[in-house]
């Protein structure tokens, strides 16, 4: 699994630089955000769900089932929006209240 990241989008808050706890993410000169190395991403999420813009995405790979789609998440109010879009972009979207987005 691998994430990709909208530089256009990006604003610069950090958020996602702060979550990730293998610290693989960083900022360059104009406060966006990179990747320091994609393979040592174990795909646990948290910079997703930091993102409020939306910028970053999973590459949901073949040998994951995902057949190049990918996967966002996008923040309104106390809802988490999951979207999947697929190679032909059509988009399926899961909400999520994000207080009980953790429970098991």
């Amino acid at each position: 699994m691998s994430i990709k990241i909208d530089l256009e989008k990006c604003m610069g808050c950090g958020r996602c630089v702060e979550a990730c706890p293998g610290n693989l993410l960083g900022q360059n000169a104009d406060g966006r955000v990179f990747i320091r190395q994609e393979r040592d991403c174990w795909g646990c999420g948290s910079c997703l769900k930091e993102c409020p813009f939306g910028v970053i995405q999973y590459f949901l790979g073949a040998d994951i089932g995902g057949r190049g789609a990918v996967f966002s998440i996008k923040k309104e109010n106390s809802a988490l929006c999951w979207q999947i879009t697929d190679r032909n972009q059509n988009c399926r979207e899961i909400r999520v209240d994000s207080r009980e987005a953790n429970r098991y």
